[in-house]
């Protein structure tokens, strides 16, 4: 589930969907500004699995517990982690 593997590809991994995320996190911005975002990206992304929520969720839940990302009064932004 965190990592790709032989069933799993690795879009549909936390750790892609966590990799994707950060790509599209280049500024400050709200968890739903983000969600469009990535949405919007892996939709007219035709060799993507459409992504739901509940995967976006867990893939920034992931990121917070890694310490890649923080969340400050409804605003996401990535650590300057090195």
């Amino acid at each position: 589930m965190i990592l790709p593997g032989k069933h799993l590809r690795e879009d549909r991994a936390l750790l892609g969907v966590g990799a994707e995320v950060l790509s599209h996190l280049g500024e400050e911005t709200t968890v739903s500004e983000l969600w469009e975002k990535v949405r919007t990206a892996r939709n007219s992304d035709t060799q993507s699995a459409p992504l739901s929520f509940d995967w976006f969720v867990l893939g920034l839940s992931f990121l917070f517990a890694i310490s890649a990302i923080e969340l400050h009064r409804g605003i996401v932004t990535a650590t300057n982690a090195p």
